[in-house]
């Protein structure tokens, strides 16, 4: 839904990188894979069109952190 991000710590050398993927759209969500040495993650549509992605080798991951989007009530 709106507002889910996902934080992505990645070992970059001698540092860390941060990464940010956020659902910017209403309806869409972010979605998390991972197999054969790789981390993907994708924001997709209502209707499962991926609008942007982002891959990192999984070796490489630090951190992986999903913040859920605050429910609106």
């Amino acid at each position: 839904m709106k507002g889910d991000r996902v934080e992505i710590v990645v070992d970059a050398g001698n540092t860390s990188q941060t990464y940010d993927i956020v659902a910017s759209r209403a309806g869409s969500k972010v979605e998390i894979t991972h197999g054969r040495g790789l981390v993907e993650v994708t924001e997709v549509t209502r209707s499962g069109t991926p609008v942007r992605r982002a891959r990192f080798l999984a070796n490489r991951v630090l951190a992986l952190v999903e913040h859920p989007a605050a429910d609106s009530v």
